[in-house]
């Protein structure tokens, strides 16, 4: 699908003037973009492409499903604080990359373009991305189609962001992700696999959660705020989660008096949640790596309005499968569309560990571990309600031994790319061997590096600083191999070695946050399993995406 408006050096030009006035003086900024604004709405062109697009898009709506929209603009329309001005009003679209809010941003690009055919003025839209090193180059290339299909790029009641943890940006498809984000979602991938023994959800999706929450707050007030944030979630969703947020914050300070209900309220709870979660992570003494994760909520004046579109549209991607592909030009990669997420390689990371530990931990083979996950993950797909030529290409692509070993080699390539960490370093984390005093550490040099299972008592001595404070030549030929093959530094493995294995069924279990937040997710299962080649058929709870 070709943009509608021309994609040539004057529009290129167009950004990069508001570019450099935001970066010069906010201000100026705020009132030149205003009148940019003002010049080009009254403009014919821009109408008669906007009415076009309008055109285009219907003919992908029935009847019944346009009339959703119109019910839905009406409603939003209500609810604008600044009804004298249309234009002035901005609403907040959060846009991952799959399928679902791409499918999301469109229809709330059609709820903008239907109130200025109606008003000859419409509301902004400031669309945010979210990015972290879990998501492959294909997700930035369906978000970039997605916006020249939608006409994005150059209207002025548009503005794209990226944000990269606290940075943010205007969107440049072509724009690389910070180092630091890169390390610090590395650094959370494997000191939480290490403390959970891999548990797939723990591992790859908590730390990624709070990062959401908080590019939620920074888009939100950024540049005079916005009015209305835009959600799919049902109100009784979004009341469930706010219940379960200020009685996980009870559990953690029993003696903090109860919160408001804004959003300003809300962001503060999850900063709670934050600090104490990644307190539990990498340790008490870890002021960095808990400053890293806060979420910003100082700054916030502004308490904008949670408007659902839950009950105006369905988002079942069977129901507008050619508006999603052939208009949008959205495209199921292999590594992006991953199980039950079509924005994320991470969950073919998790069926990974899960072939990984049932080869090595379970001395069974790699290919029954995936067949395990993928059965696991695939009841999740049904449960999204996803269709089933899309179950099959899952199901396809870990068909045979030959489907799964070349599935093997393109996660542990992608797992070094995105993450820099290799399969010896993920098979380590799937044993966790030196947290919980080096519980695992004996069993996991014996069958994975019997070279150094004679330095066990050493390794022990090092992790425990029984040796006195010195550099010796012993100690830091340790540290390094032990780096080499479990991607930790000497201090993270002694984090580790002081710290319990968490997310298990002991009688510490429910005081630990990992369990605490494991307890709700809906993302999880109870499998059959062995743990041994010829052991007896075991029920084993997994979670994953």
């Amino acid at each position: 699908m070709k943009a509608l408006l021309p994609r040539g050096d004057a529009a290129q030009i167009g950004r990069k003037r508001r570019f450099v006035l935001e970066v010069k003086n906010n201000n100026i900024k705020t009132l030149l973009i205003m009148s940019f604004h003002s010049s080009i709405g009254d403009n014919e062109e821009l109408f008669s492409l906007r009415n076009k697009l309008f055109s285009e898009l219907s003919h992908f709506f029935s009847s019944a499903k346009l009339e959703g929209v119109k019910n839905c603009a009406i409603k939003l329309q209500e609810v604008l604080p600044i009804q004298s001005s249309l234009e002035q009003n901005k609403v907040l679209v959060a846009y991952g990359g799959g399928k679902d809010s791409s499918y999301m941003l469109t229809f709330v690009r059609l709820v903008q373009l239907i109130l200025f055919k109606w008003n000859g003025e419409t509301f902004q839209i400031r669309v945010v991305t979210n990015r972290h090193a879990g998501m492959p180059t294909s997700v930035i290339e369906n978000i970039h189609r997605v916006y020249c299909a939608l006409q994005l790029y150059d209207d002025p009641d548009v503005e794209l962001l990226l944000i990269d943890g606290n940075k943010i940006s205007l969107f440049d498809r072509y724009l690389p992700l910070p180092h630091n984000i890169v390390s610090q979602n590395r650094q959370d991938i494997l000191m939480t696999g290490h403390r959970t023994q891999a548990s797939s959800r723990p591992t790859f999706c908590n730390a990624c959660n709070i990062s959401m929450v908080n590019s939620f707050g920074i888009a939100s007030y950024y540049d005079g705020g916005v009015d209305v944030i835009i959600t799919g979630d049902s109100r009784k969703e979004q009341r469930a989660y706010m219940v379960w947020v200020n009685r996980l914050v009870q559990k953690i300070s029993p003696d903090l008096l109860p919160s408001g209900h804004g959003f300003r309220d809300f962001l503060k709870n999850l900063d709670i949640i934050s600090q104490s979660y990644f307190q539990e992570i990498y340790g008490d003494k870890a002021n960095h790596e808990i400053e890293e994760h806060r979420i910003i909520n100082n700054d916030i004046n502004l308490d904008p309005l949670f408007f659902s579109i839950y009950n105006y549209t369905e988002y079942s991607a069977g129901n507008h499968w050619e508006l999603l592909t052939k208009y949008l030009g959205f495209e199921f990669d292999e590594l992006a569309f991953s199980f039950s997420e079509s924005d994320c390689a991470n969950p073919a990371l998790m069926a990974h560990l899960r072939g990984l530990k049932c080869e090595h931990v379970y001395g069974r083979s790699y290919a029954e571990g995936i067949e395990e996950y993928v059965k696991f993950a695939i009841s999740l797909m049904r449960q999204k309600q996803f269709p089933e030529f899309l179950i099959d290409q899952i199901t396809q692509r870990y068909s045979t031994a030959e489907l799964i070993t070349l599935m093997r080699k393109k996660i542990n390539d992608f797992a070094f790319e995105a993450f820099g960490i290799t399969e010896e370093q993920l098979i380590c984390m799937v044993y966790a061997p030196f947290s919980e005093k080096g519980r695992n550490l004996e069993t996991y040099l014996l069958k994975e590096q019997p070279k150094l299972l004679s330095n066990l008592h050493n390794i022990h001595q090092v992790l425990d600083r029984g040796e006195k404070e010195k550099t010796s030549q012993q100690s830091s030929d340790i540290a390094s191999n032990l780096y080499c093959i479990s991607g930790l530094t000497l201090e993270q493995l002694r984090i580790c070695y002081d710290s319990p294995l968490l997310g298990f069924n002991d009688k510490n279990a429910k005081l630990e946050l990992v369990n605490l937040i494991l307890e709700r997710d809906p993302h999880k299962g109870i499998i059959e399993t062995r743990h041994s080649p010829g052991g007896p058929t075991i029920y084993e709870m997994i979670s994953g995406r």
